[in-house]
């Protein structure tokens, strides 16, 4: 016969897997964010007016955010990332709309920029993953933890600067499509990577010089530059792949020194057109 033992160990296995069964995924999360996206965003740029008008579903999938972190730790290392990304992109957009139409405060940003908004990534505080963080918190807590540079690619700030925010969320499944795909976004684009080899200088964003101590964790084993600093060789490697070949000559050649550019805080709304 069974004993009183085994059967209350059975039971409790029965209770824990319907419990898992029931325990939300991040897939759960991300499809209504994933229509806004592409309601809204087109090619980075976001129609804020329109969002702001229509707020409703973007206001419910933030409230949705704040899942037990005990919940989001069962699910794939992707599917976390993916949701903490996600996460973050929908709270900037709620931020923008929270003030827009945005007014100038400070003569150090554009008139319209996010950066308009006092305590924008520094001071607000978001409830995500069941506790109360700032967009920068999460970004240098959440996000940074994964050790990926990728990821600060993937977030878009409300920046033109920024990597570019895509019309679909970023899914656990696709993520490491979609972060290869940012990365060569990110090379093609000279406001985030520039190899000028007439003045021999690797120009780069500077976000990565905010985060360096994210991006010097993600050196690859076999990077080459091996007399540089690890934020060089980490950010060489990464774009390297991406780059033409006679850039990719220049890269290995050596004989190039890095800068990092001027950010591009003006805000990437649509409205009225893009921003000349």
């Amino acid at each position: 016969m069974m004993s009183t033992m085994t059967r209350s160990r059975r039971s409790l296995l029965v209770l824990a897997a319907a419990l898992a069964a029931l325990a939300p995924r991040q897939a759960d999360f991300s499809e209504p964010f994933d229509k806004i996206l592409d309601l809204y965003v087109r090619d980075g740029y976001v129609y804020y007016l329109a969002l702001q008008k229509s707020r409703g579903p973007l206001d419910r999938y933030v409230a949705s955010l704040d899942v037990p972190r005990s919940t989001i730790e069962t699910w794939p290392k992707a599917d976390q990332e993916a949701f903490w990304i996600n996460g973050y992109n929908a709270l900037v957009l709620r931020t923008v709309i929270d003030a827009y139409p945005i007014r100038a405060r400070s003569q150090n940003y554009p008139p319209k920029s996010v950066r308009q908004i006092p305590g924008a990534f520094e001071q607000i505080k978001h409830r995500i993953g069941g506790a109360s963080a700032t967009l920068d918190e999460i970004e240098t807590r959440e996000i940074a933890a994964f050790g990926d540079s990728r990821l600060l690619l993937a977030l878009g700030r409300g920046a033109i600067g920024s990597g570019r925010l895509r019309s679909e969320v970023y899914r656990g499944a696709d993520l490491e499509r979609q972060l290869t795909e940012a990365v060569k976004e990110c090379a093609s684009r000279v406001s985030c990577v520039r190899v000028d080899q007439s003045q021999r200088v690797l120009q780069v964003s500077p976000l990565f010089s905010w985060r360096e101590s994210m991006v010097a964790q993600s050196l690859p084993s076999d990077a080459k530059w091996t007399d540089r600093s690890p934020i060089e060789r980490a950010i060489a490697s990464m774009i390297f792949p991406y780059l033409f070949p006679g850039e990719q000559d220049f890269l290995a050649g050596n004989t190039w020194r890095m800068q990092f550019g001027q950010f591009d805080w003006r805000l990437n709304d649509l409205t009225g057109g893009i921003p000349e």
